[in-house]
């Protein structure tokens, strides 16, 4: 079992810049691919960022690719998100989430979830 808990979402305005972070706890954190994925209301969760075990892989969705950095600790058990040039179609609940094996964007893919932190962006 694995739990995660995400902290850090909060309120900003457009072109500003937040980290997220999710601690994780239970099993071994440095065998696990990390994500994030977030979900505006009326809408499915999308994938936003992974990182391989050992942080040395990345895979972004193109809607953050250049402005969001996902990064790993795992002397900390902790993910973060750096997100820049937010902007108000990042508006989300994000969401930290873990598998075992290679990086992937398929949500039914990953095993565990936090229970997520909000983002508003305003114009």
């Amino acid at each position: 079992q694995v739990q995660l808990v995400e902290s850090g979402g909060g309120l900003v305005q457009a072109g500003g810049s937040l980290r997220l972070s999710c601690a994780a706890s239970g099993r071994t954190f440095s065998a696990y691919v990390m994500a994030w994925f977030r979900q505006a209301p009326g809408k499915e969760r999308e994938f936003v960022a992974a990182i391989n075990w050992s942080g040395t892989g990345t895979y972004y969705a193109d809607s953050v690719k250049g402005r969001f950095t996902i990064s790993r600790d795992n002397a900390k058990n902790t993910v973060y998100l750096q997100m820049n040039s937010l902007k108000p179609e990042d508006t989300a609940v994000y969401y930290c989430a873990t598998k075992l094996g290679v990086i992937s964007s398929i949500r039914i893919q990953y095993e565990y979830w936090g229970q997520g932190t909000q983002v508003t962006v305003s114009s």
